[in-house]
């Protein structure tokens, strides 16, 4: 019951972490990591959507950016427009506030002849508090000012902010606002208006999932130098034919380092994308209907940490090796849905499962060893009181032994000591002083039984019980056996003499040795058991004591022929044993040839 409240505690809490990790984006750099790995891989430019690049070369053709007219835009709006076929769009993704001359007058000519013309704005945004519904806050997207082409020019194109948001974790451009404040963004207004069949616009904006700031997740869709990009200088001076951008939508911009119009993107870790590029890849996204929906975090976090209790109670009851398969199996499971999910653009938590699972599966490692060790210590603790302290130390080093309810069929040696005379000794003598004799008695017994490997099975009374070679194999158990049964009757003569001494009363043993197959193992209930031998070879031995006189020692004809070598013996011949419906060949133990280089005992 203990362990089962340690397990289920444990889950609960392993279950509250992986939700606090998913609510606060606990290692928002993994995650971001996972996320841009899974949903931003594609490389699928749209061919309709070219870019006119403000590169090295053009610069090199017309000086430095700052010193331009308005001239080149001029002529690239005349250039584009004079054939049949026109692009839909013509997107200036470049920031013409001021007026700077003459030539100003150039542009707007230009900008009053075609209606395909796309501006770039900007808003500047404030922090300002704000009172509503009688509270006042903060709001940071206050706008203060908004940029807009000089002079009359404003009004003769159409206009979109080119505001870039960055990921305050990577600086990275994951998301844009399509609109805010009543204002379009530049890719917004490039969309409505290559949409536009006569005076009908197919408004594809607003069916996006924005959020409430009315933005979106950008789905990449093409890397850096992914969209056909051409040199603007090349266009101007005829190089490149104005019909190869008809029905296209054609994205003037930055394209050069020193301009400082490049962002961190997730689809190509490390690498930096021209602004241009990243509306080319936004306007593809509106086009085709197209964004990254983050899956909301209160039901990512309630479904991760739901898992990851229903994992830490399962782990605990199953191997260790299940554990690793079933955890690999879930990896590859969220993988497959990620990728599914990415083909709808839903986009979930990717770190919070793998970081919750791995820890699952450490705290299933460390409580099964836990459990282990805590067994152990109750094995050795049980076996302690019965076992020879060899016995233990060899349970101590076996990881599979277990204590249950049941037993296994082995060939034992069993012993069977009784003390002679105990009963008037016991009414003759104080009640201290027979716990004293019987005591010291007992303790002769349990030495000589763990001197010679035996597992002391029980103290019946004044008698016990031992058995040799289990729990566990012993080497020459049956000789050992014989041992502690000599020894038994060794110490008993010492301490006969001594209780003579001392209280003028004395006692003797009787011991039946026997050999043979029998059920060892835990018998009683799951909340009380006994390691105990039963069967016929233990009912002998009980007999074959039962039998012995005072200061004998009566072995079983099978032990004698196990031993016959190197024991000397008297044959009592065959006897009734009570319980028993044959008479057996009974022997009295007289010596015990000892092992060699060693003095012969008893």
């Amino acid at each position: 019951m203990k362990k089962n409240k340690t397990n289920l505690a444990a889950a609960l809490l392993l279950a509250l972490l992986t939700f606090l990790a998913v609510s606060f984006q606990w290692f928002p750099t993994l995650n971001l990591t996972l996320q841009d790995a899974v949903y931003q891989q594609e490389n699928r430019a749209d061919p309709t959507i070219k870019i006119l690049a403000i590169d090295e070369k053009t610069l090199e053709a017309l000086g430095q950016f700052e010193t331009w007219t308005r001239k080149p835009y001029a002529d690239l709006i005349e250039l584009l427009n004079s054939g049949p076929y026109t692009p839909k769009v013509i997107g200036l993704d470049i920031l013409l506030v001021n007026e700077k001359g003459e030539e100003d007058q150039l542009l707007l000519e230009a900008c009053q002849k075609y209606s395909n013309i796309v501006m770039a704005s900007n808003l500047v945004f404030t922090t300002k508090l704000e009172t509503i519904d009688g509270k006042t806050q903060a709001n940071p997207l206050y706008i203060d000012l908004v940029e807009t082409p000089f002079g009359e020019l404003e009004s003769l194109v159409q206009t979109g902010f080119v505001n870039t948001v960055q990921d305050t974790r990577d600086n990275s451009v994951r998301y844009t606002l399509l609109e805010y404040g009543g204002y379009q963004s530049f890719a917004s207004a490039i969309v409505r208006l290559a949409t536009q069949s006569g005076d009908k616009t197919t408004d594809l904006i607003s069916t996006m999932p924005t959020d409430a700031n009315g933005g979106i997740y950008i789905d990449y869709t093409a890397g850096p130098e992914t969209y056909e990009t051409l040199s603007l200088i090349d266009v101007l001076e005829g190089r490149i034919p104005a019909a190869a951008f008809a029905d296209n939508i054609v994205l003037v911009g930055a394209h050069a380092a020193g301009m400082g119009d490049s962002y961190f993107v997730p689809i190509e870790k490390g690498t930096q994308m021209y602004g241009v590029e990243i509306h080319a890849n936004i306007i593809q996204s509106l086009l085709e209907q197209r964004c990254l929906q983050p899956v909301s975090t209160f039901w990512n976090a309630v479904i991760y940490a739901s898992l990851a209790f229903a994992l830490a109670v399962l782990f605990t009851r199953l191997k260790i090796w299940i554990n690793f398969l079933v955890t690999a199996g879930i990896l590859a499971g969220q993988a497959f849905l990620s990728l599914k999910l990415d083909e709808s653009g839903i986009v979930i938590n990717l770190i919070a499962l793998p970081l919750s699972l791995l820890s699952v599966l450490i705290w299933s490692i460390i409580s099964k060893y836990a459990a282990e060790a805590l067994q152990k210590r109750k094995i050795i603790h049980a076996f302690r009181k019965y076992v020879a302290p060899q016995v233990v130390e060899e349970i101590s080093k076996n990881h599979d032994y277990q204590i249950k309810l049941g037993g296994e069929k082995r060939h034992i040696a069993v012993l069977f000591v009784d003390i002679r005379g105990f009963t008037p000794l016991s009414e003759a003598l104080e009640p201290e002083q027979v716990v004293e004799i019987l005591n010291e008695y007992l303790e002769l017994v349990t030495e000589a039984i763990f001197q010679n490997d035996g597992t002391l099975d029980k103290f019946i009374g004044d008698a016990a019980m031992a058995i040799f070679n289990a729990p566990f194999d012993s080497e020459d158990y049956l000789y050992k056996a014989v041992c502690a049964a000599r020894d038994i009757a060794a110490g008993s003569e010492r301490i006969a003499a001594k209780f003579q001494e001392r209280f003028g009363k004395t006692v003797s043993y009787g011991i039946g040795v026997n050999c043979g197959n029998a059920v060892v193992g835990n018998i009683g209930s799951d909340f009380r058991m006994d390691y105990t031998a039963i069967g016929d070879t233990v009912n002998t031995a009980a007999r074959l004591e039962a039998n012995a006189k005072a200061g004998q020692i009566l072995i079983s004809e099978s032990v004698y022929e196990g031993l016959r070598d190197r024991i000397a013996v008297t044959e009592i011949g065959e006897i009734p044993l009570k319980g028993k419906s044959r008479s057996i060949m009974v022997y009295a133990l007289d010596r015990v040839e000892p092992p060699k280089g060693q003095e012969a005992g008893v």
